[in-house]
């Protein structure tokens, strides 16, 4: 029994501590061969199907408030859910018309925007460092700062315990498959920062307020869509302030505090019972950084993501390099599992399903994330962020997902353990030394605090757009998403948890409508900056200290004053030249009569 997880129930509970859920009736086909024969304990899941009892025993007792809580919300969220996830029975395969949803769009923008993420990458190193971008162009993060914010939300367990779990029910195949729908969902997080940017708002004093409702009420009203676009943009941002509640707080906080009080011996820890202890000091520190606004979010991110990116790399890596014989092996594994999967209902398209799901649930590419945290970086020219939120999958979906997939499957494991989810990872750390799992601990404190950090700014950004942003509204919903910190690491609320997760998911919809709509638009934007580049009109700003760079990006008051003076000659020249062409219009006319 290692010192984190201590039965299957757990498991499955921390396998959806990402801020897209994991649920295994959505990854699993219709089969009865995929169904009760991997677990029974893999339906005990927070999130609610059809098929899933959402009033389900839990490790935690439930309090006479909890269960007030459940009973209210149970048949609510049971409702929603049904909705949300409705599955197509195609013969043996059961196929969640929401993953249809969002896989057609991932496909359908690699196309038509020309193969970005094999074609464009080259294109991003240099914006990523701030090299392209002035520290006096409007906006209040650096891109490598909206990176780590985007990439705080959506790399965590999903990453960890997701891969597990699909390695568990579609082979090693089901990993590549993960990594295959990983390099398409680059191309909607493309997608979702460059309209961020171009249709954001920047407020006189400098802050700035984008994302998908911003888009699709002034896209596609652009494109002569007004009314759409305006009741689109309203749901797009009243189904943010729910879901990310549950999916980016409660759930994260819950979670956290389970894995700690694992960790320091659970029944018998000085922590076991104190949940609210831990919810306390997980309030304090992000009332710490949410009360800073989106530059203080920024600022932590950028410092936690890259601690927790090589905390865990380095992690695998020792046991990589343990197993290091077995890693052409495991990748022979992946590939033949892939497309001959052996025991897997549905064949090749049973596992993909299960691959599929697991990508493009947990890199988020879809539900918009990457519009509101790329709409704050300072910039000019929107598809710079395009190509900085390109690597948001590839580093979520394709780079961190083979690492856990080499882990597991190198030590052989998924193939003679009854684990699952993280219980599955965390038997291959402990393949390493008893102790090795303490660090998987850490990654995941480390992750749930982070996604609280990042879908707090994406829950302002959303109520922003529906209250006008109204800085009494702002700073209430601020209180409450920090006293929820306590409130999810106290309470088992899986119903309510539940019923987010459903509206979280109602997100892709309108935004990835509205991406349909604004795609002639995004191919312009894109395949013009690339041009620019090309051709050398657009050149690395000098001289070097003017540049936004990966940290320091405040410009100084010397700089400031040069930049309002550039922008008045250009007003002035725009003036001229307009004064200019009346005047010759005039002449003409006067000549013609």
């Amino acid at each position: 029994m290692n010192p984190i997880i201590e039965n299957s129930d757990q498991i499955h509970d921390i396998a959806v501590l990402d801020s897209i859920p994991i649920s295994a009736d959505r990854m699993t086909t219709a089969s009865p061969a995929l169904d009760v024969s991997v677990a029974p304990e893999i339906t005990a899941s927070p999130v609610v199907t059809a098929s899933t009892d959402i009033t389900a025993s839990t490790d935690i007792a439930a309090s006479g408030v909890d269960q007030a809580i459940e009973s209210f919300f149970g048949p609510i969220a049971q409702v929603f859910s049904n909705i949300v996830f409705f599955e197509l029975t195609i013969g043996d395969l059961a196929i969640p018309l929401i993953v249809v949803w969002l896989m057609a769009a991932a496909v359908f923008l690699t196309v038509y925007l020309r193969f970005q993420p094999v074609t464009g990458l080259k294109y991003s190193v240099g914006i990523i460092r701030g090299r392209f971008t002035r520290k006096t162009d409007p906006g209040q993060v650096s891109s490598f700062q909206a990176l780590a914010t985007e990439l705080s939300g959506t790399v965590g367990l999903g990453n960890i315990a997701g891969v597990a779990v699909a390695i568990t029910i579609g082979g090693p195949g089901a990993a590549l498959w993960i990594i295959i729908f990983g390099f398409f969902a680059m191309t909607v997080k493309m997608a979702e920062a460059t309209l961020g940017v171009k249709y954001r708002k920047v407020h006189a004093d400098g802050t700035v307020s984008g994302g998908p409702m911003y888009y699709l009420r002034d896209g596609l009203a652009e494109i002569g869509r007004p009314k759409l676009g305006k009741f689109l943009a309203v749901f797009y941002a009243a189904t943010t302030v729910i879901g990310v509640i549950g999916a980016g707080n409660l759930f994260q906080a819950n979670q956290a505090a389970s894995i700690l009080v694992k960790a320091t011996g659970g029944e018998g820890s000085f922590l076991d019972g104190k949940s609210w202890l831990i919810g306390t000091v997980f309030a304090a520190l992000t009332a710490l950084v949410i009360l800073g606004g989106i530059k203080k979010i920024g600022q932590w991110t950028s410092k936690l993501t890259p601690m927790m990116a090589i905390l865990y790399f380095l992690s695998v890596l020792v046991i990589l390099t343990m197993n290091a014989s077995e890693i052409p092996h495991a990748f022979v594994l992946m590939f033949t599992g892939a497309f001959s999967p052996d025991g897997v209902a549905g064949g090749i398209i049973g596992v993909a399903i299960v691959g599929i799901q697991r990508a493009l649930f947990s890199n988020a590419a879809g539900v918009g994330s990457a519009g509101m945290a790329h709409a704050a970086s300072k910039t000019t020219k929107p598809a710079t962020e395009g190509f900085v939120a390109m690597w948001e999958p590839l580093i979520d979906s394709v780079i961190v997902c083979t690492l856990t997939s080499l882990a597991i499957i190198t030590t052989g494991l998924y193939d003679s353990t009854s684990e699952d989810g993280i219980g599955l990872t965390s038997e291959a750390f402990a393949s390493v030394a008893g102790w090795f799992p303490v660090l998987l601990t850490i990654c995941v404190v480390l992750f749930a605090f982070s996604t609280i950090l990042a879908y707090g700014y994406y829950g302002q950004q959303a109520l922003g757009y529906l209250t006008g942003n109204s800085k009494k509204a702002d700073k209430a919903y601020q209180v409450f998403w920090i006293l929820a910190v306590i409130v999810g690491a106290s309470m088992s609320l899986e119903s309510v948890i539940a019923f987010s997760d459903a509206i979280f998911f109602l997100m892709a919809f309108p935004n990835l409508l509205g991406l349909y709509f604004l795609s002639r638009i995004l191919r312009l934007e894109i395949l013009r900056l690339r041009k620019r580049i090309d051709v050398g009109i657009m050149r690395e700003i000098t001289p070097a200290e003017l540049q936004v760079g990966m940290g320091d990006h405040e410009p100084t008051m010397e700089q400031i004053r040069a930049a309002e003076a550039g922008r008045r000659r250009k007003r002035d020249k725009l003036r001229e030249v307009r004064d200019s062409l009346r005047a010759k219009k005039l002449a003409r006319a006067q000549k013609d009569s």
